[in-house]
């Protein structure tokens, strides 16, 4: 198991490091003819890329897509789909004075106590560039998904205490916080603008939504699909927790209270509420799909800490290098494409009941 490999049916493997000449990412499991260009895989990447704002990472990376295989005259031909995305902006000499020093918050020693080496340019494979891979390829889930008529939109609820009152889905990416309430975007990014003037960063909460997702998806016991898309979701480096519907908030309430009744909304069975977040037994109801995620401040940052080094000595350290004050505005679409891969897995394996 070497932990670079997701999904049953359709499978994704992705490779490449923060600081290496490219990014990669080969999907097995593509239906053939389904109309794909790298435009397509380009619109998701333009949303996930850095130096958009001053919210997020002033790294340059244009982030641009080449289909390696496994298209043919605008089609998928069914057999492997493997993309590239070259890294062109990678300053490896801002890492070169703590190449032997842990970096707080960060996978610097774990990576080293688990392979007895690390790569200390940007964090090699558990940089957050990693997720490129992920978008790319969620570009062709989301794709497959928008054809069964089901599609998923993530926004910023929240960023540190200020939290979005509105759920105005036009606006979200018409603001640099990708939030769904234009005038909580405004101080969202004021509060990221003070982490970023105190050498700091600042957490907050993604939310998402997937309608039209239709009913019977997931296994039951281990593969619930909400224990999948935990497993999904929690891959993404910095995420800190995850909820569904009403999530901890339950914990507040009574059975009465909680419990989605059911009723005849003309010939369809439908829930009056929807704590259940779309998902009952681990089986999707055909209600919206709601879940949260916590996402931590980033670790990288430029004040002071103390810490330790590879030799096992007292040390300060300093982080230098252009990293997001606030993860949340691009880490949206990587919560999107880890929904997208867990649903289009799903709904293949449903097909393999029920064709």
């Amino acid at each position: 198991m070497s932990g670079n490999t997701f999904g049953i049916v359709f499978k994704v493997t992705t490779f490449g490091e923060s600081h290496g000449p490219a990014m990669g990412v080969v999907v097995d499991g593509v239906p053939p003819n389904i109309s794909l260009s790298e435009s397509d895989i380009q619109f998701e990447l333009d949303r996930r890329r850095p130096g958009q704002s001053k919210a997020t990472s002033q790294r340059r990376e244009g982030d641009l897509v080449e289909i390696l295989s496994g298209v043919f005259e605008g089609k998928t031909t069914g057999t492997a789909l493997a993309m590239m995305i070259h890294n062109k902006d990678h300053r490896s000499s801002d890492y070169s004075e703590i190449k032997d020093i842990f970096r707080p918050g960060h996978a610097d020693y774990t990576y080293f106590i688990k392979y007895g080496n690390r790569d200390y340019r940007g964090g090699g494979r558990s940089s957050g560039r990693e997720t490129v891979s992920r978008v790319a390829a969620g570009a062709v889930a989301k794709k497959i998904l928008r054809e069964n008529g089901a599609n998923i939109v993530a926004y910023t609820l929240a960023v540190g205490d200020i939290r979005a009152n509105q759920k105005d889905f036009s606006v979200i990416e018409r603001n640099m916080v990708r939030a769904p309430d234009l005038e909580a975007a405004e101080r969202m990014m004021k509060k990221i603008e003070e982490a970023r003037k105190s050498c700091d960063s600042i957490g907050g909460i993604i939310e998402a939504v997937v309608h039209g997702c239709p009913a019977g998806l997931g296994d039951p016991v281990f593969d619930k699909l909400n224990a999948r898309l935990s497993y999904a979701l929690m891959s993404i480096g910095g995420l800190r927790g995850i909820e569904f519907g009403s999530g901890f908030k339950a914990a507040e309430m009574s059975g009465s209270q909680h419990n989605d009744r059911f009723f005849m909304d003309g010939e369809k069975i439908r829930p009056r509420t929807n704590h259940a977040g779309g998902i009952s037994g681990g089986i999707t109801t055909g209600e919206d799909i709601i879940l949260r995620v916590g996402v931590k401040p980033t670790s990288s940052i430029v004040q002071s800490q103390q810490t330790v080094s590879t030799e096992m000595k007292s040390a300060t350290i300093e982080v230098k290098g252009r990293h997001d004050p606030c993860l949340c505005p691009r880490i949206v679409p990587v919560v999107e494409a880890m929904i997208a891969l867990t649903l289009v897995d799903a709904l293949m394996l449903q097909k393999t009941i029920t064709d």
